[in-house]
Parts: C-alpha cells; structure tokens; sequence
C-alpha cells in the first residue's frame, strides 16, 4: 500500500524538483537485490507505517495522558513507559498483518513472537527496539525506534522459532532507525549505502533528504556517558583522555543526549565516536546485540564507519540469546582507528 505522492517541489527558477518517497526508493533499492520481491517493499512499508503513527503519539506526548512509566517492567528489568508499550503494540500490529513475516522479536517481549511462520510465503525475521531512549519523552528529548530485518535460514525447522533471529550482523538483509526530534527521520539501508528521509507532515510521507550518507573522516566530537568513568575499562579511560587533550591531532569536545539512536544520529552525519562501555556491574555492556547493536553497525559500515564491542566487529558476534547485550563502540573511521590502536597497546 503506497500513499498517494506528494507534488513535486519546486526551485527559484520555476522547475520542477523531483521528489522521492521512502516507498518510491525501496522499490528502487530493491531491484538491486537478487531475489527480492513485492514482499519485501510491502514489509518495509509495515515499519514506515508504524512509525509514523510512533511519531504522532510522541509529537502529542504532553497533551494526552501517554507521558510517565505504567509500573510494569519489562523482560530486561527497566520500567515500562507508557510510550514504550504504545510502540512496541503498533509494530506488531503493523508487521504481524505482512504475510512475509515468520517470526517478530522486540525489546519489550521476553521471546519472539511467530506470525506468519509456518507459511512457504513468511521469509523474513524482523527485530526491534520499538523506543529507544523513551525514559527521556517526559523531558522532550528525542527518542528513536531502531529494527533489522533477517532472511529466514534454510532448512529451519518449524520448532526451531529461535533460530531465525539468532543470526549475526552480517546476516542482516536492511537495517535501520527513525530519529522522533524536531524532524521525524528515518534512516535505512539494504546494504547499497545509507539513505534519510524525512517525515513531510503536510503530505504524511517520508522523502529523500540524506542521499548516499558517508560519515566524514573525522569528527570534532566525542560521545558517552562520562559519568561511569570510574567503572570503565582502563583502556577506554586512556583514550578518552587522548581525546580531550589533542594526543589525536586536535582537542575534542563532548556531546552526550542519553538515547543511542540520537547520539548516533549525530555521529553518523557530523563524524566523531559514540561509545558504550563494559562497566564493572555491566561487564558485557547494556546494548542489545540484536535490535540496537547490529543494526546500528550496519548502518554505519554501509556510510563508512566502523562499530566494534571492543575487541572484535559487531556484525561478526554470534548471538546466543534475543536479549544478549554488548559494549558499541561506533564512528568515524579515524576515531575507531586510534580507538583500536590504544585497545591494543593496553592488551600487549
């Protein structure tokens, strides 16, 4: 179901400017990849549909009764805000009605959902994050959405649900992420390039802002939550004090938001790094391998970044659970490679 196009734009000299949905580029993007289908488009259309509708509620937050927690916790022992069960609630819905879709994971869900599984026709997992960052909505800070989209392995048994979504990275058929900020920006790739779109309210359709997005070389900013220094790997702590004191080159500054979707965001477009460390109560990190790591690491290797937990590539781990967490390490590719060089003079 494609919405009706927006007119097209028009430049100072009167001529018409091509514009390009979201939905318009995916059935573009997709005759790109060996075969794919309608199917696949019809899936995607699921994930805009639903954030839209995301976007909505967010943009209403203060005048209906959808701002604090519910009292619930959920699978990963956080608070339940009203916003995170509102979201999680319509993807569902927008994606279990896709007969492409087998199997459904969530952050809000202890295990994943199965929809359309036992159909020849459900050839696809998708995970997601439904509200990254939502503990910041009753502050008006931006929050995000986050998802994957996974190819059905072969020769999967019906009983083996798991095994459609535990697969690494580098499995990943499109990923992407949807900024709720002053703009509603989507953001995806199907392995051909990152591109933006951003949401047009007047016409209720995402259009291409960000074409072919390349992280820059190098950044002027850092980006972690420096208040669990203290807690944080010797290694780290040596070089975030590289960064600030200009041992790279130049002297950093530091931005930090609170939700990853947001902090990444930034780092993707204005280059830089975004780290989450390993702390001592959280020795294997906070991060989501499956529904925030992965598909943020897919993004950027796809602009010409690079993500790691560490030590090794993100999109290389082997997930083991749905709700298996890692450290992210994710940036410009001479951020990560000083990075990288300082992790291994601590290691020999």
């Amino acid at each position: 179901m494609t919405p009706s196009e927006p007119p097209a734009a028009t430049n100072a000299n009167a001529r018409p400017v091509p514009i390009i949905t979201v939905q318009q580029h995916i059935l573009q993007e997709q005759k790109r990849c060996p075969g794919a289908s309608g199917e696949f488009s019809w899936l995607l259309s699921g994930i805009t549909l639903a954030t839209k509708m995301i976007q909505a509620k967010v943009r209403r937050a203060g005048l209906t009764d959808i701002l604090g927690s519910l009292g619930d916790v959920n699978v990963q022992g956080e608070v339940q805000q009203k916003l995170d069960v509102y979201a999680n609630d319509v993807l569902l819905h927008c994606l279990s009605v896709r007969e492409s879709i087998g199997v459904l994971a969530s952050e809000e869900n202890e295990r994943p959902l199965t929809v359309h599984y036992e159909s020849p026709n459900a050839k696809y997992a998708v995970v997601f994050d439904p509200l990254d960052g939502s503990s910041n909505i009753d502050v008006n800070v931006s929050v995000g959405t986050t998802f994957a989209i996974l190819r059905r392995p072969v020769d999967v048994e019906l009983n083996e649900v798991s095994k459609w979504v535990l697969q690494p990275g580098t499995q990943q058929v499109a990923a992407g992420y949807v900024v709720y900020g002053s703009s509603t920006i989507l953001v995806y790739s199907v392995g051909n390039g990152v591109h933006g779109f951003t949401l047009d309210p007047s016409v209720g359709a995402y259009v291409l802002s960000h074409e072919n997005i390349r992280m820059p070389e190098r950044g002027k900013y850092y980006s972690v939550n420096e208040a669990y220094r203290d807690d944080f790997p010797t290694a780290y702590n040596t070089y975030l004090d590289k960064l600030r004191t200009g041992q790279f080159g130049q002297a950093y500054a530091s931005r930090y938001i609170g939700s990853m979707v947001s902090d990444f965001h930034r780092t993707l477009l204005k280059g830089g790094i975004f780290l989450y460390p390993p702390t001592k109560d959280n020795p294997t990190g906070k991060l989501r391998l499956l529904y925030e790591a992965n598909p943020i690491a897919f993004i950027a290797e796809q602009a010409g970044g690079i993500a790691t937990d560490g030590t090794q590539r993100i999109l290389d781990k082997s997930p083991d659970s749905i709700h298996e967490r890692t450290p992210l390490v994710v940036g410009s590719p001479s951020e990560m490679q000083d990075f990288q060089r300082v992790m291994q003079e601590h290691a020999s």
